[in-house]
This record gives structure tokens, C-alpha cells and sequence, in this order.
């Protein structure tokens, strides 16, 4: 089969060996893969990624000595049924999944090797216990964005969601995109946003932003105390602003540091933007604030099938999210321009696209 591997920090359309399902596994197409900015950043820097892994967890999650078919937001239709499966999923269905294998060693699919690919293939393998099924109306390419949106679901319940609360997203990519969407879904408040691109802009308001910055003219974080209601994000004389909830988006160095002295005391603060380089920050400007500092990362299997439901309930909240479909043979060129690229939010590869040509 077709695939896009990765290896030496490049990426090229490769002749793979068919995955081979084993105990409790399914073989399935694949329908539609998003590309993720984590795949963009482990191409460009797999070793670091693997060392702040080990430092956490013990463990390397990149094998860099051989090819890696990434991928892990995936939709498939299912194939073959494995050994030791129920067939609970008829052949034919589609089906979304946790991007992860429940066989020994539980490899994370889209960070794994050729035996394991990710959704950056024709075929994949998946655990047919993990597996949830895709409504007939929900569109391939909604369901695609399962994962993504589960991320946001987890970013949002880091961030301790209350009635009244007021957010601002900073950075209006894919990620803070789909956080928007999911703060549309469950907040009351007015949602402030902010990201340098008008076509970003344009997206955040689409997807139920009130109000949009271009931090090149204005800043953010007036924007965000006018519609807290609050006169600046000062100390002296000011009392605590529980309702402040600001989402970092964005991943470089320096914006943990320009959120926490534009955050109101007592706001909190989640970190969703993946910064593969070494960060600082004042810990005393939010200790005075009383600012609370948190980090999300991936999702549990119960937020995973949260995603699923939002689409379900309502398939076309999130069609802005998806900006272009290219096929398996221009992935390496997309790898090449996405991380410049200011309009382009979320980029699916369709491996049965006509000509694999891009639309």
C-alpha cells in the first residue's frame, strides 16, 4: 500500500507492507487524515519531543532510527475483521478511534512504525474495542475531526469551565480553532480571539468568536478586560477576576510570559500551544496575581467520544475548521508550507483523492 513515511527529518510517499491485524484488531481504509501541528513539530523536532518525554514519562514515543507513518486523526471504514473480534462494527461502516493499540507495548498510532501506521496511509489497523462508529450524517470530513475537537474538549475542562466565564484564545490555528468551537458549545460568555492572520480571523469569528483581534493594531488583553468588564490587568487596587480564562494557543517562547501580565488576578491561564524549545517565565507576576497556571495535553477516551457527539449533534458547526483536502502524493510539500501558511487552518489528506492531486 501507499504511505507517507518520515525519517531524517523528511517526509516522501513510500510502498508499504500491508498492516496485518491481530488479536481484537480491525483492518480499515482510510477515509480522511487531518495533519497536525505535532506531526509538523516531531518531523522538525522528533528529538526533543522524545527527550521531554523521557524526562516525564521514561520513555521514548518516536523510534527516530526507523520510518514513522503519522496521522492519529483519522476516519476509516472498516475491512476485515481480525482474530478474536465480535464484528460489532459491520464491514462497511465508518469508524473513529483514540489512536492507540491495546496489544502489548499499546503502540499511539500516528507516532509508531510501518506494522502500526498511522492515518497518513491507505490502511491502518485499530483496536476493534476502541472503536466508535460514525453516524450516516455525519460528512467523512467532520468525522475526521474528532480528535482535534477532542483536544479542545480536554483543553476546555482543564480550564474548569464555570457559568460567566469569558475566554480569549490566543492563536487561531487549528487547535485554538477547534477551542473556539467547543467554547461556542458550552459558554455563555462573550469569546474574545486573537491571531495575526485576517483569513485566521476570519475563521475564528466563523466558528462563534465575538469578538477578534489583530494583535498588530490592538491588543488582546484590552480587549479581553473590556469584555470582562474590568479597567486592566494591573494589581493595585483591583479585585480578583475569576472569570477570566485565557487559552495559549500558539507555542513559542515568550507567550506563557505575555499571557501571565495580561491575565487579571485570580484568572486562569491553560497552555495548549506544543513549545518544543526551553521557556521562561516570572512565577512571582502570577503569584501576586494569584493566577492559576495549567497545561493540557491529549484527552481521555470519555472526551474522545464527547467529540464524536458534538458532530453528531451537530455536523456542520465545525466545516470551517477544514480548509483544503490534498491527496497522500502532496503531503510532503504541505509538511514544507503549513507552518508558514496563514490561512490554512485544518489540511485533511483524503488517500483515495482522484490523482492525489490537491482541491
Amino acid at each position: 500500500m501507499r504511505a507517507v513515511v518520515m525519517q531524517d527529518r523528511k517526509v516522501r510517499l513510500a510502498e508499504l507492507p500491508e498492516p496485518v491485524p491481530c488479536e481484537g484488531e480491525v483492518l480499515v481504509e482510510v477515509l480522511a487524515c487531518g495533519i497536525c501541528g505535532s506531526d509538523l513539530h516531531c518531523a522538525q523536532h522528533g528529538a526533543e519531543f522524545n527527550a521531554s518525554l523521557r524526562t516525564a514519562f521514561g520513555v521514548d514515543v518516536l523510534d527516530l532510527d526507523r520510518p514513522i507513518v503519522f496521522g492519529h486523526e483519522f476516519v476509516g471504514r472498516v475491512l476485515e475483521h481480525g482474530p478474536g473480534t465480535s464484528g460489532r462494527v459491520p464491514l462497511g461502516a465508518r469508524v473513529v478511534s483514540v489512536p492507540s493499540l491495546t496489544r502489548p507495548g499499546q503502540p499511539f498510532l500516528g507516532f509508531a512504525g510501518p506494522e502500526t501506521p498511522g492515518g497518513f496511509a491507505e490502511r491502518m489497523v485499530l483496536a476493534e474495542s476502541l472503536l466508535l462508529q460514525v453516524p450516516e450524517h455525519v460528512p467523512t470530513e467532520h468525522a475526521a475531526l474528532t480528535e482535534p475537537l477532542a483536544v479542545a474538549e480536554h483543553a476546555v475542562n482543564r480550564a474548569g469551565l464555570r457559568p460567566g466565564d469569558v475566554p480569549l484564545v490566543v492563536g487561531c490555528g487549528p487547535i485554538g480553532l477547534a477551542i473556539i468551537a467547543v467554547l461556542r458549545m458550552r459558554c455563555d460568555g462573550p469569546i474574545v480571539a486573537a491571531d495575526f492572520s485576517p483569513e485566521r480571523r476570519l475563521l475564528a469569528r466563523s466558528l462563534g468568536a465575538d469578538v477578534v483581534v489583530d494583535p498588530a493594531r490592538d491588543s488582546p488583553y484590552e480587549a479581553w478586560s473590556k469584555a470582562l468588564g474590568v479597567s486592566g490587568s494591573g494589581v493595585e487596587g483591583q479585585a480578583q477576576v475569576p472569570a477570566a480564562v485565557a487559552f495559549e494557543c500558539v507555542g513559542v517562547p515568550g507567550m506563557i510570559q505575555e499571557l501571565v501580565l495580561g491575565c487579571p488576578p485570580g484568572g486562569r491561564i491553560v497552555v495548549a500551544g506544543l513549545c518544543m524549545r526551553p521557556d521562561t517565565f516570572e512565577p512571582a507576576q502570577a503569584l501576586v496575581k494569584e493566577i492559576d497556571l495549567r497545561f493540557a495535553y491529549l484527552y481521555t477516551a470519555e472526551e474522545f467520544a464527547q467529540a464524536l457527539a458534538y458532530l453528531t449533534d451537530g455536523a456542520g458547526m465545525v466545516a470551517p475548521l477544514v480548509t483544503r483536502t490534498i491527496g497522500l502524493a502532496d503531503v510532503p510539500e504541505a509538511f514544507d508550507t503549513l507552518s508558514d501558511s496563514p490561512q490554512d487552518a485544518k489540511v485533511l489528506i483524503v488517500p483515495g483523492l482522484p490523482g492525489d492531486t490537491a482541491k
